[in-house]
């Protein structure tokens, strides 16, 4: 563990119970537009250079690159590669304000490296890897010993002026119900480590009360998530098909209609878990996926734009 890098105390009971958010920050004259970044998940059988040439083309503003085991960069390697990665993008005119890891501890041998370079090479937000909940230990102690961690990393996150994230997913996740996302962080400096919203999530787990927990995490969220989804129904049971943006059933109009009134802002990074990028109904060849995922990744980014356009966010 770097010197320097302390766990923040826990608050008491008494505390736990009357603790309010942050105030949110107060209105601005001008908002920048957040860059759209494309997730590079789907095109990690290309090279650095290739990934990036295809992002630039699609229209994007920048790569969110896969840090982490099996991803872009290995976390063994992310010296040698991450900065690799990142002069890819730059030389396709891209930037990589944001990354995804499998981190979830500041004690990692990895952790304090990766982070190390990210923060040299012009990173500002990484996505934190999953928080489960351990079934021997209880719901609640499980949430405890994972603030202990996320203060951990908060502090570590200061000391390189990064802010790490923890991404709101379907399931029965730390993070799926996103009321569990407050008790980690309430008192988390914002600015350090907070939430990457992903709407398609939220829409998921929260039905028509999605807009509450958005409200509730407004000052923690920094960097968010997009993508859509729409619900299978067949006999006793209904199943998730993600589908592109615009036609699930996640309410993008007024989603982007509370980010303009909550002041929230950071990079945006665009997900593609549909086919063809997953579950084509044959296997391609990477000379047949570029083609497809170019075309994809295009018509993804005209609906969003849109959108952002509607809700002048653009």
């Amino acid at each position: 563990m770097t010197a320097g890098v302390a766990v923040l105390p826990l608050m008491g009971a008494a505390a736990s119970a009357t603790a309010a958010p942050p105030a949110l920050p107060p209105p601005v004259a001008e908002r920048r537009s957040a860059t759209i970044h494309a997730f590079a998940k789907p095109l990690q059988f290309l090279s650095y250079d290739d990934t990036a040439a295809l992002i630039a083309e699609a229209g994007y503003g920048g790569v969110d690159y896969t840090v982490r085991p099996g991803g872009h960069v290995e976390p063994a390697k992310v010296a040698d590669d991450l900065p690799r990665a990142v002069a890819a993008a730059k030389k396709a005119g891209l930037a990589v304000e944001m990354i995804s890891t499998a981190i979830t501890s500041a004690r990692d041998k990895h952790t304090e490296p990766l982070l190390r370079t990210a923060a040299q090479l012009g990173v500002k937000i990484y996505r934190y890897g999953a928080f489960t909940y351990d079934e021997t230990l209880g719901i609640w102690p499980t949430l405890q010993k994972h603030r202990a961690a996320i203060q951990e990393l908060a502090a570590l996150n200061q000391s390189l002026g990064l802010h790490g994230a923890i991404q709101n997913h379907a399931g029965p996740r730390v993070g799926g119900p996103l009321w569990d996302l407050y008790e980690l962080l309430r008192d988390v400096d914002p600015r350090w480590s907070g939430v990457q919203y992903d709407i398609r999530h939220a829409v998921a787990e929260g039905g028509q009360s999605w807009p509450l927990a958005l409200r509730l995490l407004a000052p923690w969220i920094k960097s968010t998530d997009l993508k859509d989804f729409k619900w299978q129904q067949t006999s006793g049971k209904a199943v998730i098909e993600n589908v592109p943006l615009g036609e699930g059933i996640v309410p993008f109009e007024a989603y982007f209609k509370r980010v303009r009134e909550l002041q929230l802002s950071g990079p945006i990074s665009v997900h593609f878990e549909y086919a063809p990028f997953e579950h084509a109904a044959k296997p391609l060849t990477g000379a047949e996926k570029r083609p497809r995922f170019l075309e994809a990744m295009k018509q993804d980014l005209a609906v969003l734009k849109r959108y952002l356009a509607a809700a002048r966010l653009g």
